[in-house]
């Protein structure tokens, strides 16, 4: 059996595999909030109630905001800050009294794509969180490929690529640094430039279906939303080349990006053309929950 728990700001739910990776038990529950403790007993609690329904011990692997540092164990990046600067994975091990396995959420959702889902015919697999915010995760031969600072694929906190002059030198990230693409290329993203553009608030859902319907203002930032994920699957295309892009999160619901995309990249392109198969994620917001109990798939 295999165990994955997404712990997210808000929820954290546990899933357990079979090998065919059929789905044993599923529980989720609210993130607590009264402290780090109270996390670690919400995570002992959801893996015995997954084992109680499943009816079986499991490996058990975690995905997370944020990642540790391979070398110390130390937990950092992560928004979910009560667990910044905590030897999550240490603590875990010593709850659970059995090993854990840790990794970035977003490589969660490559992983998982990569095993069975939209990536499962491809050896390089990049999965993409288009959605509050902008993450990536790279799977290689259906493993996590986290690399030596364990911060590979961490593409929301590279600067937006070929700024232009009104985007320099970028809207403040709240991880310190300006332009990241995380305040670009997301959800929230979309909804800042229409706040900045039209001056009123308005959910992103909103925004695209008032672009669907002809409005001038929303057709502006939806297609500065889409130029800019061009840019940077362009660049990722120029340094990584995978064999798919995996699209998660919410606004890889918005399905007129996949036909739009491609001729974007090729723009931007060290190249002449641009085929690579950018899809979306098989399993939806499964696929983190997914991808963490993978982890342990050999």
């Amino acid at each position: 059996m295999f165990i994955g728990i997404d712990w997210g700001g808000t929820k954290m739910e546990v899933i357990a595999l079979d090998r065919d990776g059929e789905t044993r038990a599923r529980h989720r529950v609210a993130t607590p909030t009264s402290g780090y403790d109270a996390c670690i007993r919400a995570v002992v609690d959801l893996v015995a109630a997954a084992e109680q329904t499943a009816g079986a011990r499991g490996s058990i692997g975690i995905g997370i905001p944020g990642s540790p540092n391979p070398r110390t164990g130390i937990v950092r990046n992560s928004n979910a800050v009560l667990i910044n600067g905590k030897p999550l994975g240490r603590d875990l091990e010593a709850a659970l009294g059995r090993e854990v396995r840790l990794a970035n959420d977003a490589n969660c959702l490559a992983v998982s794509e990569a095993v069975d889902g939209a990536g499962k015919d491809a050896h390089v697999v990049f999965g993409i969180i288009v959605g509050t915010g902008h993450g990536g995760g790279l799977a290689i031969g259906k493993k996590v490929h986290a690399g030596y600072q364990g911060v590979a694929a961490e593409i929301g906190h590279y600067p937006l690529p070929w700024m232009r002059q009104d985007e320099y030198p970028g809207h403040k990230c709240w991880c310190g640094k300006l332009g990241c693409l995380d305040m670009y290329a997301c959800g929230t993203g979309l909804e800042l430039d229409y706040r900045l553009t039209t001056g009123v608030d308005r959910r992103g859902r909103d925004i695209i279906e008032a672009k669907r319907a002809g409005d001038p203002d929303a057709t502006g930032v939806y297609d500065r939303f889409v130029d800019r994920l061009a840019r940077s699957l362009a660049l990722l295309t120029n340094i990584v080349d995978p064999d798919v892009f995996v699209l998660g999160g919410g606004m890889s619901n918005v399905d007129e990006i996949y036909g739009e995309l491609p001729d974007l990249i090729t723009k931007y392109l060290f190249g002449d053309s641009f085929e690579t198969p950018i899809r979306k994620a098989v399993h939806g917001d499964s696929s983190g929950v997914r991808g963490a109990a993978w982890l342990w798939k050999e």
